[in-house]
């Protein structure tokens, strides 16, 4: 069986990601050497993105975060592929969560549901909506968020963060409804 191609360049953190992704499909990458990515790295990542496009596939940590986001200053329309905190564990007790620990299925699943961020923050879900839904007070809203952050593949975000990610990949709200109701059900 041949192994997917793919056209755009992954943006990854370090060189295990580089090997993991390689042995699952046929893809460049551009390592940002972890989260001190640096003004030649970004400037490799822009041109990359001129010529072939990028898709952004750091790991489901805070540090995976912080890249993303300084990639998104330079890059905003950039694709972004994200996989679960549940599917980027590593086997051994006390390793980091990371793209090098997923299984080939969840490296598939993540390129296959690759999203655009949009340039525009606006959008019609408005925080007590989010409220309502459990999702920035109360009981279980961080576990809310994380499962909630699975289902519609936008990563893991705290409360206030939120609102902003789901503008940028323009969650409407019958997806937000959509998405919410599988939440509940796993809840």
């Amino acid at each position: 069986m041949s192994k997917l191609s793919i056209e755009e360049i992954i943006v990854v953190e370090g060189k295990d990601d580089t090997r993991r992704i390689q042995e699952v499909v046929n893809a460049d990458t551009i390592e940002t050497i972890g989260s001190a990515i640096n003004e030649e790295i970004l400037t490799q990542i822009e041109h990359a993105q001129e010529m072939r496009g990028v898709i952004v596939f750091t790991d489901p940590d805070f540090s995976g975060e912080k890249i993303r986001k300084t990639i998104m200053e330079v890059v905003p329309d950039a694709k972004h592929a994200f996989l679960p905190r549940s599917q980027a564990q590593s086997k051994r007790k006390g390793a980091s969560l990371g793209v090098e620990h997923a299984s080939d299925e969840a490296i598939l699943e993540a390129l296959r549901k690759v999203v655009t961020s949009a340039v525009s923050q606006q959008t019609s879900i408005d925080r007590q909506q989010l409220l309502e839904y459990g999702l920035i007070a109360g009981p279980q809203a961080k576990e809310r968020r994380e499962k909630l952050g699975d289902e519609l593949r936008i990563g893991y975000t705290n409360g206030k963060q939120l609102p902003k990610r789901l503008a940028m990949f323009r969650i409407t709200e019958e997806e937000l409804q959509a998405a919410m109701k599988k939440v509940e059900e796993t809840m």
